[in-house]
Order: C-alpha cells, then structure tokens, then sequence
C-alpha cells in the first residue's frame, strides 16, 4: 500500500522522535537534545541524540540516522506498511483504505473480513469454554504440564467440548452462517455430509495467528487416548496457509529483534514452555517440514536462526530436511543454524528438568553449523570404510548438494570449504591405514597392484565395533534421494539388485563380491545392503519373506522404482523363474561389466586427483586402474538382452 507524504507528516507532527525512541532508549535531556545510549551497539557512554525539532534520531557509533520511521523498522524488525499502521494508530490517526478496484475485490475483502471476526470469535468460545464447568480435564492437563495462569491468558488457550455442533451454535447467534463457518475451517461439512458439525472436539485449542496477531486458525491437542490424530490444524482456508506461518511469530519478532536470535523448534508446547522459561525469541512450523517461506519469514527476525531438534532420530531426520530445504536458499549472512537437544529430550522436558540454563548451554555451545549438519547427513550414508569409491561417492552426493546453492558468492564459499574438508579428512584416512608416517608401505602398494581386498566380514566387523547410536536412532535405510530422482537410474545397477531380491540364495556363494559391489546411485547401494543383511543376518532366503522384509523397512518404493528402471526383460537370469545354472552365468556377467565401469570412474577421479596434487600416491593409482582396465580389454563377458 502506498502512503501519501501528506499522512506520513501528519504522523511525524503527531509523534515526537524523543517519545517513540524512549520506548527503547533511556533518553536524558542534553541542551535542545535528548541523548542516550545507543541501541544498536553495546556501549558505556552515550552516543546516540535524539532531536525533536529536526525529526530525527542520529547514531555516532554506528552512522546510523533517520526519522521515526526508520527507528522502528531498524530496532523492531517491521516491514514499513507496519510501521505506518502502528504509529498511526498511536497517532490517533485512521488508515487510509485502499479501495479495491473490482467488485470481485471487493467482495473478497469483506469474506476475509467475515473470517477474521468469525475466528476471532471462535478463539474467544474456546477461551470461555476452558474457563468453565465443562473445561475442567483441559485444566487439568495444562496444570499437568506445568503452564502458570498467566502464560495461558497470553497465549489465549482454550478448550473445544466434546460436542458436534456447540460451538456452530454459539457463532450462529452471532450472525455468522454455516457456510462462513466451513470456509473458516471451524465446521467440517461436504457434499456427502448432510449436517455439518464441529472440526474441533474435545481438544485444549491453541490460536494461530497472523503477522498482525489476528487470529486466524486453530490447532487442536486431543484429550482422548485413541484418536486419529493427536494434533489437529486448521485446514487450508483464505486465512490460513499452513507453510507461510510459524507459530507466535507476531510474539516472537521484536524479542528476537532485541536479541538478534530467532528459535524454531517443533511444537506447540515447546514454543510456550520456552517463552515461560524466557525464551520469548521462540517459533514454531506447524505440525509439518519447515518450508521455503517459513525459512524466509525466520530470515526476516534474524540472519541466522537457530532450528532446534530434539536428539533422536526423527529429529535428525528433520533436521536434515531443514538442510535440503534451506540449501537453495542461503544468500550472504543469511544461514541456519542447527541445535540438538541432549538425551532425546524435547525442549519442554529440558527447560523444566533441568532448568532454563540447561537450553541456553545447548544454544550457546552446541549450535552448529549448517555445513557441518550437510556432512553429517551424507557421511551417514556411508559404510564405514576408506575405500576410494566410497570417497568417490560422498564427494559427488556433497558437490550435488552444494551445486544447488543459487548465490554464486555463497557456492562458491562452500565449495571451497567442501574441497579443503574432504582433503583433510583423506588425509586422516590414508595416516589411519599407513601409520603414523603418511606413506602406503611398498607392501601396502604391492597388495593394492595385485587387487587383493579385506575380507568383507572384516569390514562388517570394523563397521560393528565403531561407537554408534543407540538402537532407534540409526539413519533410516530407505534413500530419500533415489525415490524422488527425476532421472533415470542405471538399468545394470537395477538388475544388479533385482537379481539379488529373486534369488537371495547368491548372496550365501557371492556374499564377499556382493559386499565388494559399487554403485553410482547411493541409494541402489543402500537398498543392496539392506538385502545383504537381511540374507546374513536374518537367514531370509525366501524371495516373498525378503520382499515383504524390506517393504517393513520403508524401501518398497525403492524397490518399485527399481522395477521401473528395467524396461525390458531380455536378461531372464534375474526374472523369479531362471534355472541356478542362467542365474549364475548372467549375474557373473553383469559383475564384470560394473567392475569394469566402476574402473572407469575411479580412474575419471584418479585423474582429477592427479591434475589437482600431482603426488606419488595419484599417479600409483592411476597405473594401476589403467592396468586393471586393460586386462579387461578384449574380455568383454556375453551378455543377454540390454544388461550393457
């Protein structure tokens, strides 16, 4: 909207600069000037004035200079229509209406009208109702989790009876019709529903409200054991659009202005626990992934906000999709930042366990950032082991990952930091596996010439006997990544897991060449695994119990999109009815042409290593691919149908 320079005058006559900076600055008079210390920078003598008579507010410490205007946006994290509205409003002065240029306009701003009083009148039913005879178990539960009186007028709890039309009822008699109810999101109604009823029931209800702190929707915590859902929110209406709010946003913002921090945690509940414990800087998703534009409006109170999670495996799942989301995003000075709360414990259990120092320790030591969090996530995928195309694999899934960086500056930063880190870390590899010299021994190079492997129960067992997580909290099995790939998979690599999901009985013959298998899709070396030590561990050789095995484990769309990637059946070793003899004779053949790929990129990458260190060890590697390559020439197996 835009405003005439008539009114933002008349607003500026209307407010002494002294009288709108005192609400933040402790002002003495100094001569015709205010003078103060200043707001923006910490500081023991004063270098901030104020002037009335020119209109305007001056910093010495930090250059910074402007009318009231500028003041609030800078000191409280407002857009300027807000600021405009919220000074004029102390002005006494009315805003001036942007007339809606069409009738359909028109009409939509007074249906948006209708709902913001309908669930402004909803909030204050729910409020009524925890008030009263009927909201005694709401009572109870929220004495239960230890909310004062007081934190529960501020953030306007209530209670929804156990009735299906009580609170349709009680909006009627304040004029609002069923149809505004449904499109408000507080009845539920339908074609197939003759009359429409309640969507909240017998829950302790928590507002929802906007930027301006207009309440605009609801969630819903049952108090009934059983139910479908635990929480419930709102439905998408013309208020309401669940991935462009965060919970006590509207609260939130000038604290967080005032400490240049912005927390986002999970829920709720944490969001208020917190603020009780002096947190007020606190946020909260609502019941779903953090979004693009929720990671926008976090940006907007702070350039680097802190997402809180709890310790335990969903919260590190959800962390890591605060990565994938936030990655494209990040522009300079603007990051995240990631928090990990201790033990598995949630926000609201650690500040009243153990008392509110507890999560300002967690915030002030254990933040971390987001490329360390971006390791984290890909390292996960990883065996364990030093081989070079696992190195391989991890450093293409990182240089993926930072390639989606849209600002060129910022990729480029990453980048850099991706390539020193993977170097260090291979630095680390090559002195565990050499000794504390640095250098292959010429036994060490003599065994790698002559393709000689450990074991790969040895390196199940090296695996084993690192410290790990504790049961639960494993990364899950099922890749993300391969499911939701746009491109298409390798048919070879496909076959190569199809094979072992019809006939798991290879994998008691081939068990140390299967281990040994390399993929270039992560998520197809995954899903291998998962077969490997169902067969190993759980002795499932049947092909409908390993099936149904793996579907349990979340991989049956992995294993549906493996079935796609095979567009023929020419190669009939890996169909359930092959005989052992074709099985044997095929899947041989697929092996040699993967190795001999495999070789290929190994090599691509020796190259590059070359190219990049020029050192003894490149060079030794790349002879000795190129050897192993061209003992392959000339010995291409037979191979059916399309498996090349």
């Amino acid at each position: 909207m835009r405003f005439t320079p008539q009114f933002l005058d008349e607003i500026r006559a209307r407010l002494p600069v002294s009288q709108v900076v005192a609400r933040k600055v402790s002002l003495k008079k100094a001569g015709r000037e205010w003078k103060g210390l200043s707001p923006f920078k910490q500081e023991r003598t004063p270098s901030f004035f104020v002037n009335d008579q020119k209109g305007f507010y001056h910093c010495f410490a930090t250059g910074s200079h402007g009318d009231i205007f500028k003041f609030v946006m800078e000191t409280e994290g407002l857009t300027f229509a807000e600021t405009v509205e919220r000074l004029a409003g102390e002005a006494g002065l009315q805003m001036p209406k942007a007339e809606p240029r069409t009738r359909e306009a028109r009409e939509q701003a007074d249906i948006y009208g209708r709902l913001i009083a309908l669930t402004e009148a909803a909030a204050q039913f729910f409020e009524t109702q925890l008030a009263g005879p009927g909201g005694e178990e709401a009572r109870r539960y929220l004495d239960k989790r230890g909310l004062r009186r007081e934190t529960i007028a501020r953030f306007r709890l209530g209670y929804a009876p156990n009735s299906r039309n009580e609170l349709k009822e009680a909006l009627a008699t304040q004029g609002f019709t069923a149809e505004e109810m449904a499109l408000s999101g507080m009845l539920i109604s339908g074609s197939d529903i003759p009359v429409a009823y309640d969507r909240f029931r017998h829950r302790v209800m928590f507002p929802i409200a906007d930027a301006k702190g207009r309440t605009i929707a609801f969630g819903g915590r049952a108090l009934e054991a059983g139910v479908p859902a635990k929480y419930l929110n709102s439905p998408e209406t013309p208020l309401f659009h669940k991935g462009s709010i965060l919970f006590n946003a509207h609260r939130a913002r000038p604290i967080a202005h005032d400490k240049a921090r912005v927390i986002a945690v999970e829920g709720y509940m944490d969001v208020i626990a917190l603020a009780e414990a002096g947190f007020g800087e606190c946020v909260a998703p609502l019941g779903t992934a953090l979004t693009e534009d929720q990671i926008q409006l976090l940006w907007r109170m702070s350039p680097e906000p802190i997402l809180c999670f709890d310790g335990d495996s969903a919260g590190r799942k959800a962390a890591f999709r605060a990565v994938d989301t936030a990655l494209p995003h990040l522009k300079p000075g603007f990051t995240v930042r990631f928090a990990f709360l201790p033990d598995g414990l949630d926000p609201d259990d650690l500040v009243r366990t153990r008392g509110p120092d507890a999560f300002e320790t967690v915030l002030g030591r254990h933040v971390r950032p987001l490329f360390d969090v971006l390791m984290e996530k890909e390292e996960q995928a990883e065996s364990g082991t030093f081989t070079p195309d696992e190195r391989a694999a991890l450093e293409t899934r990182l240089k993926t990952l930072v390639a989606r960086i849209g600002d060129p500056t910022v990729k480029a930063h990453y980048e850099s930091e991706l390539k020193q880190t993977l170097w260090e870390r291979s630095r680390r590899e090559v002195r565990a596996l050499t000794g504390a010299g640095g250098r292959r021994t010429n036994a060490t190079i003599g065994r790698r010439r002559d393709n000689t492997r450990p074991d790969w129960r040895q390196r199940e067992r090296a695996r084993q006997e690192r410290p790990r997580l504790p049961r639960g909290l494993e990364p899950p099995v099922a890749s993300h990544e391969l499911v939701a790939r746009a491109e298409p998979v390798s048919q070879r690599e496909a076959l190569l897991v199809r094979t072992l999901v019809n006939h798991p009985w290879l994998i008691l013959d081939e068990a140390e060449s299967i281990a040994d298998l390399t993929f270039a899709e992560p998520g197809l070396a995954r899903l291998r695994d998962a077969v490997l030590s169902a067969v190993m561990d759980e002795n499932l050789l049947d092909r409908e119990t390993l099936a149904s095995h793996l579907s349990s484990l979340g991989l049956a769309p992995a294993l549906a999109l493996v079935e796609r990637a095979i567009t023929h059946r020419g190669d009939k070793f890996a169909e359930p009815e092959a005989d052992r003899a074709a099985v044997e004779t095929g899947w041989h053949n697929a092996v040699a042409l993967q190795r001999k790929e495999q070789l290929r990129r190994d090599l691509t990458v020796a190259e590059q290593a070359w190219h990049e260190e020029g050192s003894e060890d490149a060079f030794a590697r790349i002879c000795e691919l190129q050897s192993l390559l061209n003992r392959t020439d000339g010995m291409e197996p037979a191979t059916e149908g399309s498996m090349g």
